[in-house]
């Protein structure tokens, strides 16, 4: 069916198409078919930004740096009533490493003082990926038992 332009203006634009069967008018409208791929399309689109966004977040987790904890080590060392300077105990070290599977340890105990206060050096090693992680903590440990003991062994 044509569109049949106003009698008095000649205008098409405000035309309305001439009645259908049964005294209805025709409307212009979107199908349901129309309406459906416009979804899909609509959908299809915000799947993809989804996708981008949870692809660029996890690389960006990937390249944030591991956080070890290094308390554990402090931790098997503080329930030690005596300390001596040198390296870090091998049971400790082993502790950590059988807790945090692909990172080694090691440490340092050094006297600060005569009296029983001891530093404490811990560095943990580990290859994620590409990168070396390295974490370091230091912790003073007051053991005047140990003091103690080394000043009997140099008296005698």
């Amino acid at each position: 069916m044509k569109l049949q332009p106003e009698p008095e203006t000649g205008d098409m634009k405000s035309a309305v198409r001439p009645p259908l069967s049964g005294g209805r008018y025709a409307l212009s409208a979107f199908t349901l078919l129309e309406v459906m791929i416009a979804m899909a399309l609509f959908f299809m689109a915000i799947f993809a930004i989804l996708d981008l966004t949870s692809r660029s977040l996890a690389a960006a987790r990937g390249l944030q740096r591991a956080n070890i904890d290094v308390t554990s080590m402090a931790t098997g060392l503080m329930l030690t009533n005596r300390i001596e300077e040198g390296t870090l105990p091998a049971e400790i070290a082993a502790q950590f490493e059988d807790l945090n599977p692909g990172y080694t340890c090691t440490g340092n105990i050094y006297e600060v003082s005569s009296n029983g206060l001891f530093q404490v050096d811990f560095e943990v090693y580990g290859v994620k990926g590409k990168k070396v992680v390295a974490s370091t903590m230091s912790i003073l440990l007051f053991r005047p038992e140990s003091a103690q003991s080394v000043r009997n062994k140099i008296r005698r």
